[in-house]
């Protein structure tokens, strides 16, 4: 019955794959064609940035980012996650459960875990909203569609969605091309990972229509035992251009089956068998310990946009974008010894004393999120104005499923077990504007309000029916003390609303955020330097425990007041036409103040403590050197300073230092005939096979076990090996 449910799964999701795939295609046809009577009147340039012009922002501005671009990452894109390319961005951390950076990977910035973290794609949000978090696992080789990204650090400016709390993250997929083209990419490397992408674009057809797509397989071992993954992704685009006109239907998405390897492995594992994995472990009717096979993540996640921005006259333009973004899944596992009245399985007459039995269950998650996001901006001569916002709907079901019971009972299995739900609104309007006072001084104002309403009912938040009004003002000040030389100044007010895992483990409240921003930016032919410092000061922040939950996802709490201080600094500086250093390097300090914990049953006032996973340093490198023309090797290089797993500074839940290097290496020919370019590229990661962690757990809890009765509290900790030296090697054919 077991496999013969598993076949029917399968079948399932091969045909939800195919139909949604053909809708997509259908979607986007359908959408270019209903757009092809627009009149058009004056001739203009690409209009793609317009997209996420209203989030952005460029030096101008009083905010510290940074900006990577298709040319940035072509090299390196061998089939790792979107958070592993960052990782030598400025203040970033990465980590992977797999611990090769493929299935599922994580970010933290300034020491703000990836919930924090704003993410849009062309100005939609993409944070989920319920946990808030973003699942790159389920967009697999999204990088090969991604025209470019900005990395905000700190509040930035306004956006849709989650506010950002430690940085903002948005993404602008694939420009149209004007020629027709096609492009094919394989890259295969250690733990029998590899990746197949198909690229084409019509080029303009009568200079208006444009139509590209990409499909993706990519597959891998992982670093970690039975740590697989099965991943397929799809991105069609329908384009229209017209002279003061830009419209785009865009359908992407991918599915996903990965083997669970969120449960880390404690010390004495980690120094005698770090790649151990415990998912699925179970104990046969013989006595023998096993492994089931299916232990794993299934999702399929499917995303529609409609973009249309108008270029209304020189001083005016607009975007409109309408979005529906479909998800579906479960995750499976095998558990041991469970009560039939959990399950609402009813006795077996024949045997009315056995009430426990081995099951294999899932846990399924179907929502759907979908909502419209605006802007309208106007420049002329020393201003530049935008207003926008956005509203957004979340619908969710929570259900979970008995597929298979060692004992069989009288209850149908495949019932559902629990049926829980979840809706969440949220809405937004915001004005922001830049306006240049004098010469060499310029001002920043911008204005958020944001409208949350958040509703669940499940044995494990209880009833939520919550509504949060956030006020959310930011302005600074730029001084230009020369061409080269430019000082900014910036203040912004965040706030945000709690997640479902917030609720599961408590009463949680909403945090506040103020972020003081003071920076210095230099520019000349061959040096290119920022610098900043800054001060975030947080009110009931809701920082990791150090604790997870049954699906490896981190628990927060609140932590009354708490601050981040820090300087930032990173370059580019240009030695030679051959050579290329870019350094960065965070210092900075991370504290709760006053922070209270119960140990050994007795409440104790710790004073300031480090909050949790926030490196006092973090810093990269790259060092490039192209001895010819299309020939590069670049050097990569990350620290990551010791840091604490929890609030309590002790030791146990502390995490080593390390320091990885990358190395790259890459050739591009560009050949006369047949192929515009073949590109040969190598990827040897932590080339000193340095054996590190860059993630983990920590947990306590009160055991009551002396005599006479005494309250001790007892401290676990769990980690996330990542690999040892590892290597990537790629193709690129294109035409």
């Amino acid at each position: 019955m077991k496999n013969l449910f598993r076949l029917k799964v399968a079948n399932l999701k091969t045909t939800q794959f195919s139909k949604r795939f053909l809708f997509s295609v259908f979607f986007s046809l359908f959408s270019i064609v209903s757009f092809s009577q627009i009149k058009d009147t004056t001739k203009v340039n690409q209009l793609d940035e317009v997209l996420v012009s209203a989030i952005r922002v460029t030096t101008k501005t009083p905010v510290t980012f940074s900006d990577l671009d298709k040319k940035d990452i072509k090299t390196r894109n061998l089939g790792q996650d979107i958070p592993i390319l960052m990782n030598y961005l400025p203040s970033v951390v990465t980590t992977s459960d797999a611990g090769n950076g493929l299935g599922y990977t994580g970010i933290r910035v300034r020491g703000s875990d990836a919930t924090r973290v704003n993410v849009t794609i062309n100005g939609i949000p993409y944070n989920d909203s319920e946990s808030q978090g973003t699942f790159w696992v389920n967009m697999p080789d999204f990088a090969s569609s991604v025209q470019s990204l900005q990395l905000q650090r700190g509040v930035g400016t306004s956006t849709n969605g989650a506010a950002a709390f430690g940085a903002s993250l948005n993404m602008l997929t694939d420009s149209y091309s004007d020629k027709a083209s096609g492009e094919i990419s394989s890259s295969y490397g250690s733990f029998n990972t590899f990746k197949n992408t198909v690229k084409f674009s019509t080029g303009l057809m009568n200079d208006h229509f444009e139509i590209a797509g990409r499909l993706s397989v990519l597959k891998s071992d992982g670093y970690v035992d039975r740590a697989s993954s099965d991943l397929k992704s799809y991105f069609l685009q329908g384009t229209y251009v017209g002279k003061t006109t830009l419209i785009k239907a865009l359908a992407f998405g991918g599915t996903e089956k990965t083997y669970q390897s969120w449960f880390g492995v404690d010390a004495a594992t980690l120094e005698s068998d770090r790649t151990f994995n415990a998912a699925g472990m179970f104990t046969d009717e013989f006595g023998n310990i096993r492994f089931y096979n299916n232990q794993t993540d299934n999702y399929q996640q499917d995303h529609y946009q409609l973009h249309w921005n108008e270029r209304i006259s020189e001083n005016w333009s607009t975007n409109l974008a309408f979005h529906y973004t479909k998800g579906k899944g479960y995750y499976e596992e095998y558990k041991e010894d469970q009560d039939f009245a959990d399950y609402g399985l009813a006795p077996i007459p024949a045997a009315p004393t056995v009430n426990t039995t081995d099951l294999v269950r899932q846990k399924w998650l179907d929502n759907d999120f979908y909502g419209t996001t605006f802007s309208a901006n106007y420049k002329e001569d020393d201003w530049d104005v935008i207003l926008g916002g956005g509203w957004n709907k979340y619908e969710g079901d929570h259900f979970g499923e008995v597929i298979w019971a060692r004992y069989a009972s009288q209850t149908e299995l495949g019932d559902h077990y629990y049926d829980d739900f979840a809706s969440k609104t949220d809405g937004n309007i915001f004005a922001k504007a830049n306006y240049q006072i004098a010469d060499k001084w310029s001002l920043f104002g911008d204005l958020q309000l944001r409208n949350v309403t958040y509703k669940a009912n499940s044995p494990e938040t209880g009833l939520v029916d919550d509504n949060f009004n956030f006020f959310n003002p930011k302005a600074g000040i730029t001084y230009e003390l020369s061409k080269m030389n430019s000082l900014y100044f910036s203040y912004a007010r965040a706030n945000r609303e709690p997640n479902r895992t917030d609720y599961e483990n408590g009463s949680p409240k909403p945090e506040r955020l103020n972020d003081f921003e003071l920076g210095w930016r230099y520019l000349s032919d061959k040096v290119k330097l920022n610098a900043n410092t800054y001060y975030m000061g947080y009110k009931d922040q809701l920082v990791l425990t150090g604790e997870i939950d049954n699906v490896g996802a981190p628990i927060r709490a609140n932590s009354g007041d708490s601050y981040r201080l820090g300087l930032e600094v990173d370059a580019t500086f240009q030695l030679s036409e051959k050579w290329v250093l870019q350094p960065n390097v965070t210092l900075s300090q991370n504290k709760n103040k006053d922070f209270y914990f119960t140990r050994d049953g007795v409440l104790q006032n710790l004073g300031n403590t480090n909050i949790a996973y926030s490196p006092d340093v973090v810093a990269g490198n790259r060092l490039g050197f192209t001895p010819v023309e299309d020939f590069q090797i670049s050097l990569y290089s990350k620290f990551v300073g010791e840091q604490y797993m929890a609030n309590i500074d002790s030791e146990g839940s502390k995490l080593d230092s390390y320091f990885v290097n990358d190395l790259n290496v890459s050739y591009e020919f560009r050949p006369k005939s047949i192929f515009k370019s073949i590109l040969v590229s190598a990827l040897v990661n932590n080339i000193f096979d340095l054996k590190y962690v860059s993630n983990g757990y920590f947990y306590t809890y009160d055991d009551d076990y002396s005599n006479p009765p005494a309250i001790t509290t007892i401290e676990g900790a769990g980690y996330y090996p990542q690999a040892g030296i590892n290597f990537l090697v790629g193709l690129s054919l294109k035409f």
